[in-house]
């Protein structure tokens, strides 16, 4: 990204804006990326994702796993046993967020560090 001294390019603002914002909207909320990292740590049910989380509603679980599969960042595997299982696991394009994931926790740490002096 170019920085220009005294000009302001819309276009070239819109157009690094918008891949920025398509990754907030993704995993931006709340609980995304904690759902994936819960997924992560083998917690791959419903119910051990939930438990994993302590704080989240089924409803918002819901919602959220719906969106994290439309986003194609995991997806549900259905057993055919009885009674039925179901299992969320990651993509391979989610592996893609790893570095991600790991800096935010490190910022966050030192965030966390720096506040909290």
């Amino acid at each position: 990204m170019k920085e220009k001294k005294g000009t302001t390019n819309y276009k070239e603002c819109v157009h690094n804006l918008y891949p920025l914002r398509d990754a907030i909207e993704v995993l931006g909320p709340k609980w995304r990326i904690q759902i994936l990292i819960a997924i992560t740590y083998g917690n791959e049910s419903f119910t051990a994702i939930q438990k994993a989380l302590e704080t989240i509603s089924p409803r918002i679980l819901s919602k959220e796993l719906k969106t994290l599969e439309e986003n194609k960042l995991i997806i549900r595997e259905v057993s055919h046993t009885y009674p039925i299982a179901i299992r969320y696991k990651w993509t391979e394009h989610t592996k893609t967020i790893v570095p991600l994931i790991t800096f935010l926790k490190d910022w966050g740490q030192t965030h966390r560090d720096y506040i909290f002096k």
